[in-house]
């Protein structure tokens, strides 16, 4: 099926695959205050967070350390996946990701954090 786009638009990047809104379900998005940020030393890209999930702290590594300083990451509140299996990162285990932005390129990511005030733990729906 090929259908015409409006005049000027161009064609979008291809489809990803789709799930269904039952397995997006399980996916559990909280807030989590970085409370703590600093290079991982066995490994050039990654950064090693501790954050607070609202009663408990958890450990996080992100492959950042491209684009942010780790003394900038404390105290932001950032999006995490909160029930995502523990992965053992360069021999540090991190429980959790969390939920960034790039460029097709990756020459630009953002993390995505949240201003408002808002507790550690919220759900993110």
């Amino acid at each position: 099926m090929n259908e015409q786009l409006p005049t000027g638009q161009q064609p979008g990047p291809a489809a990803e695959p789709r799930i269904s809104y039952d397995e997006f379900a399980k996916v559990q998005l909280r807030v989590g205050k970085v409370l703590e940020a600093s290079s991982h030393p066995n490994a050039d890209k990654l950064i090693v967070l501790k954050v607070d999930m609202g009663g408990e702290i958890r450990q996080l590594c992100a492959g950042l350390k491209a684009y942010y300083d780790p003394a900038y990451l404390v105290g932001k509140n950032i999006i995490v996946v909160a029930n995502l299996a523990p992965r053992q990162m360069r021999g540090i285990e991190s429980n959790g990701m969390l939920l960034a932005a790039s460029t097709p390129a990756h020459d630009n990511v953002i993390i995505l954090t949240t201003d408002a005030d808002i507790a550690p733990g919220s759900v993110v729906s």
